[in-house]
């Protein structure tokens, strides 16, 4: 057998054309999904920038997206950039911060806490947290649905991580929790962005918030320490599971996994059920179609009735195409390397635009409609390889994804069952990103509630 030499990449990568020593970072920072925009209507969908000296090539093809994040991700690390913006929170060991082999190891431990077959468990609790959440309103009563949807995740992130009922005591935890991912959101716009021991009112707030999450979360690792039961939740796991030369992990290990952990599944579900819910109250019909859906149960939500809830979980699927939490991929080339027919050299970085690639039209036609339907099952399994990525794809994908897609359509149809949000109006919503890792709303999102 023949085997052709591979042909070298020959395509020039478009160079958008920008202010000198700065680049695009003006416009970039300014509105970053209008940049995308812009850039792919004007250059294509493989073009060049450079924030500061930074370059980056944006690559809006799924085919190049997977094999960035999957066939080539060995020619591929997460970058100084992202590394710089995640360690003044989540630390330098944590699952996240790894490469390689280290990484690799980390997903071998922490992986089985979140299989279906584990995470099952946690069922009856985010029900019950949905409807404690409920008693708490009133008929005819004005909501931020944002706020209301970080309160619920934030119970359920405690009892799947920590294995506590009340989690949610600390009431400066939620709110510090923000300011911290903030901070992210900011060094990983900003190249240049101000040391954090600076004492600027940023910074300040910034260390404020990530040593008062970092004193409660190693309280918590403390206690599990002392301990003589141990628990199925995730801390658990962490302080009793020997690595593969026998040893414990560290307290110091713990704690930044658990930072890792906590950091990746606290905003990003809320951000998602906040948008699902903004949907539905836009698109009525779609709602009522839910609500049927979770009558016809006849009972609470459960784990079995899941196979029950398809409409409520493409309903799901459908908003985290629209403002998927992650709205980008970034990684740095470890070496030159070729994708598609284009050279991206040692020290560059790939922009993966996940926001703009759920919006090719050959994937998804008319993609700016909200439309559950283009994931039955059938339309599903059609989709192209790396069109559709919420929780990314790859060795590095995210592990609550199971999770994430039994905690949408359970707290869908637990709070379609009770209530109806009815969007207040006057409100213009759109996505923001200057204040968060996730797509958040730009603004509070008001509806009103009706009991059913």
């Amino acid at each position: 057998m023949v085997v052709k030499a591979k042909t070298p990449a020959t395509n020039i990568v478009p160079a958008v054309r920008e202010t000198p020593f700065i680049g695009s970072l003006r416009t970039y920072q300014k509105n970053r999904l209008s940049f995308y925009k812009r850039v792919i209507k004007e250059y294509g969908d493989v073009c060049s920038f450079h924030l500061g000296s930074l370059p980056i090539i944006l690559f809006n093809v799924p085919e190049d997206a997977h094999s960035i994040l999957v066939e080539q991700t060995n020619d591929f690390c997460r970058g100084q950039i992202t590394r710089k913006a995640d360690t003044a929170f989540i630390g330098t060991t944590g699952i996240f911060q790894s490469e390689g082999d280290h990484h690799r190891q980390k997903r071998k431990l922490l992986a089985p806490s979140f299989q279906p077959r584990h995470i099952s468990s946690y069922a009856d609790s985010i029900v019950r947290y949905g409807e404690q959440l409920i008693q708490g309103w009133d008929d005819g009563m004005d909501l931020e649905i944002y706020k209301q949807m970080t309160s619920l995740i934030m119970n359920i992130v405690g009892k799947v991580l920590f294995g506590s009922d009340t989690f949610n005591e600390d009431d400066a935890l939620g709110p510090n929790m923000i300011i911290a991912l903030e901070y992210g959101a900011y060094v990983r716009s900003t190249p240049f962005a101000i040391p954090l021991s600076w004492p600027t009112p940023r910074n300040c707030r910034a260390r404020t918030a990530i040593q008062t999450i970092i004193n409660r979360l190693q309280g918590m690792v403390d206690e599990r320490r002392a301990s003589t039961q141990q628990g199925d939740d995730l801390l658990s796991v962490l302080v009793y599971t020997r690595d593969e030369d026998g040893n414990l992990m560290s307290n110091l290990e713990v704690m930044h996994e658990y930072q890792n952990l906590f950091a990746a599944s606290f905003e990003t579900t809320a951000t998602a059920l906040t948008w699902t819910w903004y949907l539905l109250t836009t698109h009525p019909a779609i709602y009522q179609k839910v609500q049927t859906e979770a009558d016809s149960l006849g009972h609470t939500p459960t784990y079995a009735d899941l196979p029950c809830l398809s409409y409520c979980l493409q309903v799901f699927k459908e908003a985290m195409r629209l403002y998927p939490p992650s709205y980008t991929l970034l990684r740095q080339a470890l070496h030159d390397v070729e994708i598609g027919n284009y050279l991206v050299l040692k020290g560059y970085y790939t922009l993966i635009p996940v926001y703009m690639l759920h919006r090719n039209p050959d994937a998804f036609p008319d993609p700016e409609q909200f439309d559950p339907d283009r994931f039955t099952p059938e339309r599903e399994q059609h989709l192209p390889r790396g069109a559709y990525m919420p929780f990314g794809t790859g060795p590095r994908i995210c592990m609550g994804n199971h999770l994430v897609l039994m905690e949408g359509p359970l707290l869908l149809a637990t709070l379609a069952q009770r209530v109806t949000f009815e969007l207040l109006p006057g409100q213009t919503i759109e996505p923001s990103i200057k204040k968060s890792i996730a797509l958040r709303p730009n603004r509070d999102v008001m509806v009103k509630v009706r009991k059913r």
